[in-house]
């Protein structure tokens, strides 16, 4: 677990980059040592054998330099804006929910980072805009002015938030405590008629079992909700899909994957998720969305996983 949160902010970015390029050296080490299986095979002559493995090392360096600068250049770029269309069945107007996940804001990404966010969250127009955990990495006592730009996000119907597992490592109840002073929602197992049009719940998050505080209740959280209409479910990590039986809900809103970050890393991530990043069917009435993060997490490395703020528009089906 990467919480050196004792080191000096600068230290720590080192410390969490080298850790990031020795991910990326050990990808292109493995990718090398398996392209030596048929180099093997070459018919024994020295001369092509030589060519062969100058043309194989050449090949392989320039691979790493590449992945490498992709990545540092990939995680510092600012969240791209990803918008795309959802069908819900039932719904009786069009309404616009923007997201934002996984910010991080601590050691590396601080007020300046976002403030750029509420900005480009205000440019949108939404009617609700939701942060699916993950916001902070650091205790209330050191957030100062960091988060003040949150009271200035422009929605129709509000602001609202779920834990993530990073706001147990910092204190959960003193951070949600903290958000509702700041004018954002808390929405901790539990839910909210918006506009007569949907239903948004929320749950803490599945973490909260292991640290036996504000464990994640789906049961409390519909318990509700009008049934009449669609329900929105926002889940910081996508695998409370295990925990739905026969739970109605239209459409789950998650984070925590980071879309993997650092490709091929995903592949690991769905050891212990479901569902990595994007627009999953679940079932035949429940839709997952999972967002690749707003910031990110240790290094500032992002491969074929890119940041982004995401603007949902869901329509009628």
């Amino acid at each position: 677990m990467l919480r050196l949160d004792s080191l000096d902010p600068k230290l720590y970015a080192l410390f969490s980059s080298l850790i990031g390029v020795s991910f990326m050296l050990f990808c292109v080490a493995l990718i090398y040592d398996l392209a030596h299986i048929p180099y093997a095979k070459i018919p024994h002559d020295h001369s092509r054998r030589l060519l062969v493995k100058m043309v194989l090392d050449v090949t392989l360096l320039l691979l790493a330099v590449t992945y490498i600068v992709q990545g540092f250049v990939g995680g510092m770029k600012p969240p791209r804006i990803r918008e795309l269309d959802v069908s819900i069945e039932g719904l009786r107007q069009e309404l616009s929910i923007v997201q934002i996940s996984d910010v991080h804001i601590g050691k590396t990404l601080g007020k300046e980072f976002m403030d750029n966010i509420v900005a480009q969250v205000n440019a949108l127009d939404a009617d609700i805009v939701v942060i699916t955990g993950d916001l902070i990495d650091m205790p209330v006592s050191q957030i100062g002015d960091t988060l003040e730009s949150l009271r200035s996000i422009q929605s129709s119907t509000g602001v609202f938030f779920v834990p993530g597992n990073h706001e147990y490592f910092y204190g959960v109840e003193e951070i949600m405590g903290y958000l509702e002073f700041l004018g954002v929602q808390v929405l901790a197992n539990k839910a909210m008629n918006i506009g007569n049009v949907i239903n948004l719940a929320g749950v803490t998050d599945m973490i909260g079992k292991r640290f036996e505080i504000w464990p994640p209740d789906l049961g409390k959280a519909l318990l509700h909700v009008k049934p009449e209409l669609p329900t929105v479910l926002l889940s910081h990590q996508p695998k409370i899909v295990k925990e739905m039986k026969d739970a109605k809900v239209d459409l789950i809103l998650s984070g925590h994957t980071h879309g993997g970050q650092i490709f091929p890393f995903g592949l690991l991530v769905l050891l212990d998720q479901p569902y990595l990043s994007g627009l999953y069917q679940h079932n035949a009435t429940t839709q997952v969305f999972v967002s690749n993060g707003t910031g990110y997490w240790g290094p500032a490395v992002r491969v074929s996983a890119a940041s982004e703020i995401v603007k949902i528009n869901l329509k009628a089906k």
